[in-house]
């Protein structure tokens, strides 16, 4: 599923492709895909409207018209947003495709069909949609904003990082990196967390976020951004996915459990 650092990567690319540009015609290919709108009510909303701008909440992200409505997509599973020329074969797995003023088309192909499209009226609704906690990379989240979401909690340290209500954003993967950078074991009960382990944490978070950013995102299998361009953060991932390898700060042998029904993978030696 794409996290934080995917979604941002694809606004970042989608952006300069849709300002201002007009929507000519919308395609809806899988009827399913859209969540709370039809096809013809989305279509009266969209055509002839204009592109302002894309913003981000946690994993969703909103497409701007100058009407002020929102088109939202959350990615789910294997959810892609690309903008591709007319004339580019389409995907087997495309579910919408939306036909802009420069004969390019912004296309929503999703293998798995767990992705939805849906609609808000204004940025209120958009952020009702996307009710999700604080934005990890935001000036909002500081050690001791961190500190008060973990504050009293006997829940496990990776069930509450994978708590979008709590921190938006994180998955499985960055879940890990983080943890692993903190040295902090994925069982911990989260209140028992110092002010040490805290501000580790919350440092973690943002390295593995940023780093993520730097290098376009992490593709696993689906995942590219609104040029279609696939990210290279796989190759610098530290322990996600690399249970039964040797620990890269210590040695030993990476071990794989189950944490909030997540495959997690993590150091016993490092990890505390």
């Amino acid at each position: 599923m794409p996290e934080l650092p995917e979604v941002e990567c694809i606004r970042l690319t989608l952006l300069p492709h849709i300002l201002d540009r007009s929507v000519i015609s919308v395609e809806v290919l899988w009827e399913r895909t859209l969540s709370g709108i039809s096809s013809a009510e989305l279509r009266h909303k969209l055509v002839n409207a204009r592109f302002t701008d894309a913003v981000r909440r946690g994993k969703f992200l909103g497409l701007v018209l100058h009407t002020g409505g929102y088109l939202v997509f959350h990615l789910r599973m294997t959810g892609k947003l690309t903008v591709q020329p007319v004339i580019e074969e389409r995907d087997k797995h495309l579910r919408m495709t939306i036909l802009l003023d420069n004969d390019r088309e912004l296309r929503f192909v999703d293998q798995r069909k767990f992705g939805k499209v849906s609609w808000a009226d204004d940025e209120e609704e958009w952020v009702r949609i996307a009710d999700v906690g604080i934005e990890p990379l935001s000036a909002d989240f500081t050690p001791e904003a961190l500190s008060t979401i973990c504050r009293g909690k006997r829940a496990r340290l990776k069930a509450v990082l994978l708590d979008q209500r709590l921190i938006a954003g994180l998955g499985n993967i960055y879940c890990d990196e983080s943890l692993f950078r903190a040295r902090l074991h994925p069982q911990r009960p989260c209140g028992d967390l110092n002010e040490n382990e805290i501000e580790r944490l919350h440092a973690a978070i943002q390295s593995s976020l940023r780093k993520a950013l730097q290098n376009g995102g992490t593709t696993l299998r689906d995942y590219m951004d609104g040029d279609g361009r696939p990210g290279t953060n796989q190759n610098h991932l530290l322990v996600y996915g690399r249970a039964g390898e040797p620990c890269p700060r210590c040695g030993h042998v990476l071990e794989r459990l189950k944490v909030a029904g997540r495959g997690t993978t993590f150091c016993p030696q490092c990890q505390k």
